[in-house]
């Protein structure tokens, strides 16, 4: 419900955000009332292809039974761990000047195709942001059932009710977080999401590796533990439950899981230390 709801609520904030500054553009254009009637066109059609993409996937996971099915749901995972990497360096590099990218590329647009180039780039920008969502919500949900299913979809709407006030919070007043600490938090949580992807991922992958023929060696990297701490935080209900399911942690993690998630964050760590490098004065 945690993922869900938090993926939903980020996603669906930048979204928001795109509609925002595009609207806001259109209505100090000539013909406003065509142009926005054209940018919710391209946010219905950009909604369009999210779902399209939803029914895809699911349809693929249910065609696909036992080690297809779990080397399928694994690969996306994996997917949708790396997307939430490349969606934190994207803001980076973009978040500051969002608002004048986008005027700017509607700007070209709408002076090469008018109305209709209006209504691709919001298609495009909606679907990008769609299609992240259902990755994400796909890779985080593939293996609950039943009430934790109903748990996760509850999260979800949570999130949608969430981003509404998010963005009324954030254009009513600053005194209480900017959207420069927004972004700053929302990445860490990411980061941290991320992780609890790449280790479902990595776990998917070592029960099917479980099932092969292969050395002793393999066999005790990926399926025994190397300790359990299940008695002072187990990762099923409480703290440990929460950060299972946001950070990745394991009460009792196989080799493999741990050396994978301490590779992403040693990973993770020297990029952003290489970013704040990059993005530090030079000295004069």
């Amino acid at each position: 419900m945690n993922q869900s709801m938090f993926i939903v609520w980020r996603e669906s904030v930048e979204a928001l955000l795109v509609i925002g500054i595009l609207q806001v553009w259109a209505s100090q254009q000539g013909q406003p009332n065509r142009l926005v009637k054209c940018l919710w066109a391209g946010v219905v059609l950009g909604l369009m292809l999210s779902g399209l993409l939803a029914v895809l996937i699911l349809f693929a996971g249910e065609a696909m039974s036992g080690s297809a099915s779990e080397w399928f749901q694994a690969a996306l995972a994996l997917v949708a761990s790396l997307l939430m990497v490349q969606m934190v360096s994207w803001m980076r590099r973009h978040g500051r000047s969002l608002n004048h990218d986008l005027r700017r590329h509607a700007d070209s647009h709408l002076a090469r195709q008018g109305g209709a180039g209006l209504l691709l780039l919001a298609m495009l920008a909606i679907s990008r942001e769609g299609s992240e969502t259902v990755v994400f919500l796909y890779g985080a949900g593939a293996r609950l059932r039943g009430p934790q299913l109903g748990l996760f979809a509850v999260g979800g709407v949570l999130g949608l009710v969430m981003s509404a006030l998010t963005i009324t919070l954030l254009h009513s007043s600053r005194r209480f977080i900017s959207w420069q600490r927004f972004f700053a938090i929302s990445e860490v949580i990411l980061l941290m999401l991320g992780a609890a992807l790449l280790v479902s991922g990595t776990e998917r992958i070592g029960g099917q590796l479980l099932a092969l023929d292969l050395p002793d060696v393999v066999y005790s990297l990926v399926g025994e533990a190397l300790w359990d701490s299940s008695t002072l935080l187990s990762d099923s209900h409480g703290l440990g439950g929460f950060l299972a399911g946001f950070a990745g942690y394991r009460a009792s993690p196989s080799g493999l899981t741990l050396l994978v998630w301490v590779g992403y964050w040693l990973a993770v760590g020297g990029w952003l230390r290489q970013r704040t490098a990059e993005n530090l004065p030079c000295p004069t």
